[in-house]
């Protein structure tokens, strides 16, 4: 593949004058050549995640790409060295749910962690390289894990597949030295997390909730005693209700439980005083939580002085708080838009950051003043040229049933080069996972990737997202796959109007339930020239029969009970209107996905061969739900280059392998496809089954 600085500019008719060597080149939107390359991504990246701080330690977790997606634990220790202490072939992991989180602890220096490729916990001790195995092999999965010093245990949250149909829930208490088999403490409801041992180590704390509730609809806190041999007391219910989505208890040093509710419509955060009452801390249309997909996500966390740091999200960014119960909140000034995973201890504060010209970051703070003390880690060494950073605009648009929905819109960028004055962009529209996430407004090299060659992008916040409250969150209820299809269409349309973008040539990618998105957009409307799914749902019925137990009664929320709604199931399943699809769709797989089984893939892969829809199918081997290899991370970026610019008709810059997208030289021969058509033709709303448009 060929550097930028050995590409030479395509002749074009509307190139610069040879007489003005300052005037910017004049190229072909999606033929830019970038600096920023597919292999940043891979080689020069990595994913950072799980922060966590034990005395004057700071650890972190390490997805490395190159490493065929190895979860490494790192410590940098007092004195700033960063030593890596997990050795090779060990990989941090947890799968319980699935997604994971919480796949390790640190007390006084002794690491527990769970292993992907068995499942099993191990111990590693200070000063010794090898990690020391402390459960059995078996069926169990383990995550969410804490100290319990006093009594020489770690407690986790354990998932026993004895039957893979029905795994089941506990808290376990597990022997520091592992010489005995884990002690259950607590079982029963559909699942649990959140262990956490007060102080003193004389109660402890969980979340639990049912089917078919997801931890973001409703979920209970409870309270039990704990005894001298370490098992439970009776337990109490201390907050949580039908509708209500408590989150994230921790102990402050002074043994007031902490915890996040939604009870107002906006996840809040609130303590347990004596009494006992709930006293809320910082009441503010902001979410001081987001959905629990994976365990011991964290928001908040305790100062020295009893004072609280948080990250609160409103309009589409995260900030920086500063809590004192009872005397006063307010936000810190910090060039970073986006956290994750915050920690604090008597001497540091650390979280994962990043802004719209950085990447991740595992960034130090100040404990006093919040202020930034220093970047431990970056997901990327070295940034791109800020002349190739296209910054995010916030953008708000109406949509269907008088909704508001939001999004960031990225126009194309790259100092030095500009599109043609009588052409408009290509757009792709990005509909994110969950589908209770949302986009984020941190620096990522995939999306810059296609803005610096000349591609705009919108990342949408549509009904169903997180951070603007549980009334939009909810907006999706009843409506998936047709309030996200019209939200993701309006900002396509939004910005067509405003002249941003080619109308001709608008695209939509997502994956997994942003794949359901991007395949109904394309089986029930017309908007769109271009379709990308990524490991995409495709049949509602088939996820509700095959799914795992994590998300089996997830849909019967956003679309209906099944079987009983079986008929709206299928109403909604782009596989069965496939022969309505007429634009052409890229469609990429992990064979070793466990949430979306590559079946569904083939199946609509069959189906775009026998109505002779150009298409192509990628499917990797030994990749799960979401790519974490180099190989697939590479590949799958090089053919979305090679897919757009075939249907989009531009030359990308690169030097890219081939994607055989069979019959689209007759697609677009057929469909009068041609660069830089001007940005006025209206669009016609998505239509959906009549029957489906209500809840």
């Amino acid at each position: 593949m060929s550097d930028a600085h050995d590409i030479e500019p395509t002749t074009h008719p509307d190139s610069a004058p040879a007489d003005d060597p300052d005037a910017p080149t004049i190229l072909p939107f999606g033929s830019w050549p970038s600096a920023i390359k597919v292999s940043d991504l891979t080689s020069a990246s990595i994913g950072l995640a799980e922060p966590w701080i034990d005395g004057d330690d700071i650890y972190w977790i390490e997805s490395r790409p190159t490493e065929g997606g190895r979860r490494v634990l790192v410590r940098q220790g007092q004195d700033g060295s960063i030593q890596e202490l997990t050795p090779d072939p060990a990989n941090v992991r947890s799968r319980v749910h699935e997604y994971g989180g919480g796949s390790y602890t640190v007390a006084g220096g002794t690491i527990v962690y769970s292993e992907c490729s068995d499942g099993r916990l191990y111990r590693l001790d200070p000063g010794i390289a090898a990690p020391t195995p402390i459960t059995a092999p078996g069926p169990h999965r383990y995550a969410d894990l804490r100290g319990d010093g006093s009594r020489r245990r770690f407690l986790a949250i354990r998932e026993d597949h004895t039957d893979p149909a029905d795994p089941k829930a506990a808290i376990v208490a597990v022997a520091f030295d592992g010489d005995r088999d884990p002690v259950v403490l607590y079982e029963g409801p559909d699942f649990l997390a959140a262990p956490r041992p007060s102080p003193d180590g004389t109660r402890l704390a969980w979340l639990e909730w049912d089917h078919p509730d997801m931890p973001w609809d409703a979920t209970r806190l409870r309270i039990a005693d704990v005894a001298e041999d370490g098992t439970l007391g009776v337990s109490a219910l201390i907050a949580g209700a039908p509708g209500e989505s408590i989150a994230q208890p921790e102990w402050s040093a002074d043994g007031l439980l902490h915890f996040v509710s939604d009870k107002t419509g906006w996840w809040n955060l609130y303590r347990l005083a004596a009494g006992p009452r709930l006293e809320p801390l910082a009441p503010r249309e902001a979410e001081f939580a987001d959905p629990a997909w994976v365990f011991d996500r964290s928001s908040y966390a305790f100062l020295a002085d009893g004072s609280i740091v948080a990250t609160p999200r409103a309009g589409g960014r995260d900030r920086l708080a500063h809590i004192t119960p009872g005397v006063a909140i307010g936000d810190v000034e910090s060039a970073f838009t986006e956290y994750d995973g915050l920690r604090a201890s008597a001497t540091a504060v650390v979280a994962l950051a990043g802004s719209p010209t950085s990447t991740r970051v595992v960034l130090r703070l100040d404990p006093q003043t919040l202020e930034p003390v220093g970047v431990l880690r970056r997901a990327m060494d070295a940034a791109p040229d800020e002349g190739l950073i296209s910054e995010p605009e916030s953008i708000r648009f109406p949509s269907a049933g008088g909704r508001t929905a939001h999004a960031l819109y990225y126009p194309p960028r790259n100092v030095g080069v500009v599109g043609p004055d009588a052409e408009r962009p290509p757009l792709v529209v990005l509909t994110h996972g969950g589908p209770t996430s949302d986009a984020s407004s941190a620096l990522d090299l995939g999306m810059q990737l296609f803005t610096s060659r000349g591609i705009a992008v919108v990342d949408v916040d549509y009904a169903g997202s997180t951070g603007y409250g549980r009334e939009y969150r909810h907006a999706l209820d009843g409506q998936w796959g047709i309030a996200d299809v019209e939200d993701c269409t309006a900002a396509a349309r939004y910005l067509v109007e405003r002249g941003d973008v080619d109308p001709e040539r608008l695209a939509i990618k997502g994956g997994s339930a942003g794949g359901l998105t991007t395949l109904a957009a394309l089986a029930f409307g017309d908007v769109f020239s271009a379709g990308i799914s990524l490991y995409g749902i495709g049949d509602l019925e088939a996820l509700a029969r095959d799914t795992h137990k994590f998300e089996a009664r997830y849909m019967d929320r956003l679309v209906g009970p099944y079987p009983a709604a079986a008929t709206t199931y299928r109403e909604r399943s782009p596989i069965h209107a496939l022969d309505r699809i007429a634009c052409p769709v890229l469609v990429m797989q992990g064979l070793d996905d466990m949430v979306v089984p590559p079946a569904q893939a083939e199946a609509i892969v069959a189906a775009l061969a026998a109505n002779g829809i150009p298409h192509a199918y990628l499917a990797f081997e030994g990749e799960g739900h979401g790519f974490r290899g180099a190989d697939a991370i590479r590949r799958s970026l090089e053919a979305e280059l090679t897919f757009l610019g075939a249907v989009f008709g531009f030359e990308p810059a690169d030097e890219l392998p081939p994607l055989d997208v069979a019959g689209i030289d007759a697609w677009r021969a057929a469909h009068g496809q041609r660069r830089g058509s001007p940005a006025s033709a209206a669009l016609a709303a998505p239509t959906a089954p009549a029957a489906t448009r209500s809840a």
